[in-house]
């Protein structure tokens, strides 16, 4: 399909602007913040959760390295709790803001302090973590390498910290807090094989086995908890870490695996633009001839939950990679690069092809809390279902994409690498042949 015509068929989401979602709409959350308190009243027997049932767990990054480590189970919702783990059948549910809230003012996170090597900061002497079955870590590490949610026992030492932590572009919002005492396991939870072979090989180093487990069909969701809990890597190496960061390390890992996977692959031969768009962000993926490079660009609109200003102008941010990667964290725009990049690499991996690839993420007003790094992560995975415009170069391609986007052609190729230095064609890539 020609790229005119694909933009034109891009119909707005009218619903979605009737539904506008101004600051006071997340005065909702403290109807579902009442009904919480209500369930843990009724849950509670003394001072422990009997019954409670832990879909994931939580690492927290404060004071590193004597950090939270926490299990998070819903409270008077346990039937339903695998609809509680973040992943991405929340974006083919269609949750919106309110949706990702609600379920997160829905889980307790019920916590204790522990070092990232050891699973009691009240002796260094204790076995290292990678021994911790044991004990409140070695319960939340049964709840991170189980196949589905685990029922626990939880004793508490005080009422829960009703209070919503909006979080980051990265993690997940996070909901009523709880200081724990133990937890103990109310049952055998069944460990899937492969999980198992990362567990007893202690010589594997983590990126190793986050690629197998990869590979063996597991999904960054189930592998960033399994990290956390520290129970991958060689034995001497393993340690809690925080879910923040181990979210962004498995997007990273697979990404480079993917990458190394494609790395001799032919190159697409046409220019692609591909579009999506998800809770008040809307997502440009341009694939165009050649070899593999990649460009993240974002756009925050004033009064977005970034650039609260409304007065203000659109703030912008960019990361980019060549062929061979990069050697250095991405600063300005985070998780959503490895997140962005992963969902591209995906594709391109699935269709035996390589490409240059420049992702356009507009953030609107609409997004007016961050609800993680998966909205990324899927908005652009889902891009590329259906239909593509076709464009005679890429430089064609990103003036007409520029035509849909907040801030100028010019603005955008002083901010983007990609936009401002590739002009290739499709004859210019076969005369390199």
């Amino acid at each position: 399909m020609r790229l005119d015509d694909y933009i034109e068929e891009l119909e707005p989401d009218e619903e979605a602007k009737r539904r506008r979602l101004a600051k006071e709409k997340s005065y909702e959350i403290t109807d579902h913040l009442e009904e919480f308190e209500q369930n843990f009243e009724q849950a509670l027997s003394g001072d422990s959760l009997v019954g409670s049932t832990a879909p994931s767990i939580f690492v927290g990054r404060s004071n590193y390295p004597d950090i939270p480590v926490g299990v998070l189970s819903p409270v008077g919702d346990e039937n339903a709790a695998e609809d509680y783990v973040t992943d991405g059948n929340w974006y083919q549910q269609g949750y919106d803001i309110p949706d990702v809230l609600q379920r997160r003012t829905g889980l307790l996170n019920s916590n204790k302090r522990a070092n990232v090597d050891s699973p009691s900061i009240a002796s260094r002497l204790t076995p290292n973590v990678h021994d911790a079955w044991d004990g409140f870590v070695g319960v939340q590490r049964e709840v991170a390498i189980a196949d589905r949610p685990v029922d626990l026992e939880i004793g508490l030492d005080d009422t829960p910290d009703l209070g919503l932590d909006t979080g980051t572009d990265v993690a997940t919002p996070r909901g009523p807090r709880a200081n724990a005492r133990n937890a103990e396991l109310r049952e055998n939870p069944y460990v899937p094989k492969p999980i198992k072979k990362t567990l007893e090989d202690d010589d594997w180093q983590a990126q190793g086995a986050m690629t197998y487990l990869y590979r063996r069909g597991f999904d960054v969701y189930d592998i960033n908890s399994i990290l956390s809990a520290g129970a991958l890597g060689e034995t001497d190496q393993r340690r809690l870490v925080p879910t923040r960061w181990s979210i962004t390390a498995v997007d990273d890992t697979v990404g480079q695996f993917l990458r190394g996977r494609i790395r001799n692959a032919p190159s697409v031969d046409e220019v692609q633009v591909w579009a999506n768009e998800y809770m008040g962000n809307r997502y440009w993926v341009i694939l165009a001839p050649g070899n593999w490079e990649f460009e993240l660009v974002e756009m925050k609109a004033p009064g977005s939950i970034w650039n609260p200003d409304p007065e203000g102008d659109t703030w912008m941010a960019s990361a980019s990679e060549g062929f061979d990667g990069r050697s250095s964290y991405v600063e300005e725009t985070a998780g959503a690069y490895y997140a962005a990049r992963l969902a591209a690499l995906e594709h391109l991996e699935s269709i035996g092809r390589q490409a240059k690839c420049l992702v356009l993420r507009e953030v609107s007003d609409d997004y007016w809390a961050p609800v993680g790094v998966w909205q990324v992560r899927e908005s652009v995975r889902n891009a590329f279902d259906g239909e593509y415009g076709e464009a005679e170069t890429f430089h064609d391609a990103v003036a007409e994409v520029a035509t849909q986007l907040p801030i100028s052609h010019a603005r955008l190729r002083r901010k983007s690498e990609l936009a401002a230095g590739l002009q290739s064609n499709l004859s210019a890539f076969s005369a390199r042949d």
